[in-house]
């Protein structure tokens, strides 16, 4: 009996500890009143293109399935321009199988994000596999943009991302990841389709973590060649 709490006791702080993939979410239990502090640091770069986005998280645990987070300040600083605001976002993710317990993890995520002549509409949908230390997960991912003077302005997109990740020990892990995006101009036109594709690593030092990933791109579309993802989180 003692054994069998501690190992579930481990896998809830596995679970309510750091990501492990840094484009990828998880499917995976909360612990209820927990608050956790999230910054995001994404960097977009080519030979004439430079932009860094940030985004701070406060992430709370209301119940075992489900996660509430709001972004306060969502801002960005671009080679040429400086820095601006972007947006404020709420997100919610509802747990239905977790990946310890089942045959696989299902979670489903929603986000609203908005500002002045800006709002979008972000939907997910994340699996997950375990085998003893290896993990492997999976999102879809659906985002509709609106733009401009009435929000006239509109532009979808659909993605993939897939992550592979080993934990070498409890405190750190190494893994790979793959992004694919498809932009859909007013949900008729089909633009872009780019395929990122990087390694990834994350890594704890007590109730802070880090996770980042490194993604090249792999298609000829024009757009970054390379992003760089750093998410660092500190729980209360």
């Amino acid at each position: 009996m003692l054994a069998a709490a501690v190992t579930v006791g481990l896998i809830g702080l596995a679970e309510a500890g750091e990501r492990r993939f840094a484009y990828s979410y998880e499917a995976k239990r909360y612990v209820p009143g927990e608050i956790e502090l999230e910054t995001y640091t994404t960097w977009k770069h080519d030979d004439d293109f430079d932009r860094i986005d940030f985004r701070h998280a406060l992430e709370f645990g209301i119940s075992e399935r489900f996660q509430l987070g709001l972004y306060l300040v969502d801002w960005r600083w671009e080679d040429g321009e400086g820095a601006s605001y972007h947006d404020t976002a709420v997100e919610g993710i509802y747990n239905i199988l977790n990946p310890y317990e089942d045959p696989f993890g299902l979670s489903l995520y929603g986000e609203v994000a908005f500002a002045d002549e800006f709002l979008e509409l972000e939907t997910k949908v994340i699996l997950q596999k375990n085998i003893g230390d290896l993990a492997l997960t999976y999102n879809f991912i659906l985002e509709s943009e609106w733009e401009e003077s009435g929000l006239s302005e509109v532009k979808g997109e659909i993605a993939n991302t897939v992550g592979i990740g080993y934990l070498v020990s409890p405190k750190f892990g190494i893994g790979i990841e793959a992004l694919h995006e498809v932009e859909i101009d007013g949900w008729s036109d089909a633009g872009k389709s780019a395929l990122y594709v990087g390694p990834s690593t994350t890594a704890r030092f007590g109730k802070a973590w880090i996770t980042a990933a490194g993604l090249f791109e792999v298609t000829d579309t024009g757009e970054p060649d390379f992003q760089l993802r750093a998410i660092t989180g500190w729980h209360f």
